[in-house]
């Protein structure tokens, strides 16, 4: 059980900053809490919450930049499933301007935060905006009330079932006590939501389609207000996605984090599929659109019988997918640039575009694969460009043989449609040269290659 009312307590709160001031270790720590005569319950407690600290200051810091003795309040799986500072700072452009900027005033739009969790999303909400925070959980509503006014941000809290408050106009008086008073419950505006998608710390969830609330039912609560945002997991099956939406790919350089939908009044684009790099201070970095295609959601019958008996087939027969759609680059042979699109232009579905636009001549070397082979570089920030200087099949000699012609002592492997240990791989090839390299292993064709690119 999650021990809000402890980790919150201004004795608590002053031993955390008394421990982070005198740089006490873990042991320090125990026992200075056993001395204080803290049970071993909540001494555990104090010291989880501890040791998640540099991670939410690593998530959330600038937001308490004006008072370093301020402390977010969350769990592990609040902090994991919550929404960074530089996704949320450039989610915040998405809501439309207010005229007067001030969140007091009786005139100010209201956001539901449905599912609100720690607060994640409700920290980059406009100040011109009224919120409102709804979870069902007791627990995360006390890190969400706790963490609002610790950024100085005021916000309405209710604990009740999201799928239950979209409703309010339709609800019998007094199945949720004062939601309809004070709270702003009633003519709200927009919503924004982040489903469940664990309901437990250290739960797998393979499923992107089970979440709580589901998807279709987030599309009835969308009905109940003129706008809103869903989070989904970057993976979510974009078929699966109503029409009349925007789709947004969200990331930085080496990841895609999440899979945002705008409904209603915020899909200023509807049907449009846009992926946004971010930067670490929030400003976009790169931006790619395309229009909906819904057959580029769904694959072909050939290829998913294809990958549907993956797991009984060998070498050429087998079809390997690291991105998240069906390709419409051509296949073609091993050319002077390999390039690798970022994550968000791969689940977007947009680095075919992207690379055609570069180079018309640009083409897959393997169904499946995403690493796009052209005679020149293809730009950064979209891509990440090596030229390669030789290629052989993936056996141990063959390989060796490749590093030691070009004098290669230090490689870092990469590896697609191929599955082995890199580190225990490195060690087998045994590198002595004085030169380093990137050495890809993948397909060519369908079938094992390796793919050797110089370092400059």
């Amino acid at each position: 059980m999650f021990a809000a009312e402890l980790l919150t307590s201004p004795q608590v709160q002053a031993f955390i900053q008394d421990a982070i001031k005198r740089r006490l270790d873990t042991l320090q720590v125990s026992t200075a809490l056993s001395k204080a005569g803290y049970s071993n319950e909540d001494r555990a407690a104090i010291m989880d919450y501890m040791a998640l600290l540099p991670k939410i200051q690593e998530k959330f810091g600038c937001l308490l930049v004006n008072d370093k003795n301020k402390f977010l309040l969350c769990d592990k799986l609040a902090l994991e499933q919550s929404t960074a500072q530089d996704i949320g700072r450039w989610k915040a452009n998405l809501w439309p301007a207010s005229s007067d900027g001030d969140s007091s005033k009786s005139g100010a739009s209201t956001v539901h935060d449905l599912c609100c969790g720690m607060g994640g999303d409700s920290f980059f909400i406009p100040a011109s905006f009224k919120v409102v925070g709804i979870d069902l959980d007791e627990n995360r509503i006390a890190m969400y009330r706790h963490n609002m006014k610790a950024i100085g941000k005021t916000a309405e809290v209710v604990c009740a079932d999201v799928r239950e408050v979209a409703k309010i106009r339709e609800m019998p008086a007094g199945v949720y006590p004062g939601l309809r008073s004070g709270a702003g419950m009633t003519n709200t505006e927009f919503f924004t939501i982040d489903p469940a998608r664990r309901a437990m710390e250290g739960e797998n969830q393979r499923d992107l389609r089970n979440l709580t609330p589901t998807l279709e039912e987030v599309v009835e609560i969308s009905k109940h207000y003129q706008g809103g945002m869903v989070k989904l997991p970057p993976g979510y099956p974009p078929a699966e996605i109503p029409d009349g939406t925007e789709i947004l790919y969200l990331g930085g350089h080496s990841d895609c984090r999440e899979c945002l939908v705008l409904f209603g009044s915020l899909a200023k684009n509807p049907d449009t599929v846009r992926a946004v790099m971010i930067g670490k201070d929030g400003n976009a970095l790169a931006e790619w659109s395309r229009p909906r295609d819904r057959s580029l959601e769904t694959l072909d019958e050939d290829l998913q019988e294809k990958l549907d008996r993956n797991d009984s087939l060998e070498g050429k027969d087998r079809t390997y997918r690291t991105s998240a759609s069906r390709s419409d680059l051509p296949i073609g042979e091993i050319a002077m640039y390999i390039s690798e699109p970022a994550p968000v232009l791969i689940r977007s579905h947009l680095f075919n575009a992207a690379a055609l636009s570069c180079d018309p001549q640009a083409h897959l070397i393997s169904e499946g694969i995403a690493y796009v082979a052209s005679d020149k570089p293809l730009p950064a920030p979209g891509f990440t460009s090596y030229e390669i200087g030789a290629h052989s099949e993936i056996s141990t000699g063959a390989v060796r043989a490749m590093l030691k012609e070009h004098d290669i002592g230090k490689i870092t492997l990469k590896l697609r449609g191929v599955k082995l240990d890199p580190d225990a791989e490195i060690k087998r090839l045994k590198p002595k040269g004085k030169k380093s390299a990137i050495l890809f292993y993948t397909r060519a064709a369908g079938e094992k290659i390796a793919l050797l690119s110089l370092d400059h």
